[in-house]
């Protein structure tokens, strides 16, 4: 009796402890199945996850361009865009310099080699009653100046460069607009005392 005791003693224990071993390599199992199938998915899905990541709405941002031209005049551009990532908006605006920002606006200035289209379209070196070197936007007795240089010593103008003062010069591209400077700087009243 004590054999059968024994044997049924350890039959059980047997038997509880292959159930035991069952139970948790089933749980093993699964648990390294489950981390399998995660790592599948993450590799097999990884645009899909990439697309998660990034935001669904872009931020919105006025951008002011400032272009600031050889004779003076800056002109202003606004605009709306959407930024999606910054590094994006950085490549686009690397030749400006930003200037100023807030939540809501970054302003960017860039200087132009070039001179203004407003120049170009109607700009007229002339001088003025007091014989200031100046651009006028239009002929210089229309009077609406744009931008002044340096007063001119008159007496020592030739008759022929005063009179092209007085009816103006047409400005048509940058390298007119240098060429003049430099044609009268060398009247000019400073240039003379040097």
């Amino acid at each position: 009796m004590l054999k059968r005791t024994f044997s049924k003693r350890y039959y059980i224990l047997f038997l509880f402890l292959s159930i035991l071993l069952f139970a948790i390599s089933t749980t093993l199992g699964e648990e390294s199945f489950a981390k399998e199938a995660k790592q599948k998915l993450v590799k097999n899905n990884t645009a899909e996850l990439q697309e998660v990541m990034i935001p669904s709405k872009p931020l919105k941002r006025k951008i002011v361009l400032l272009r600031e031209y050889l004779d003076g005049d800056v002109s202003e551009e606004t605009v709306m865009v959407e930024i999606l990532a910054m590094e994006d908006l950085w490549a686009q605006y690397r030749d400006w310099q930003l200037v100023d920002q807030n939540n809501n606006r970054m302003i960017f200035k860039k200087k132009m080699d070039d001179i203004s289209p407003l120049l170009k379209a109607n700009g007229y070196f002339g001088i003025t009653e007091d014989g200031t070197l100046s651009i006028f936007n239009g002929r210089p007795d229309s009077a609406d100046i744009i931008h002044s240089f340096f007063q001119i010593d008159v007496e020592k103008l030739e008759g022929l460069k005063y009179e092209e003062l007085k009816h103006g010069i047409r400005i048509l591209d940058k390298h007119q607009y240098v060429q003049v400077l430099e044609a009268y700087k060398p009247y000019s009243v400073l240039g003379m005392q040097d």
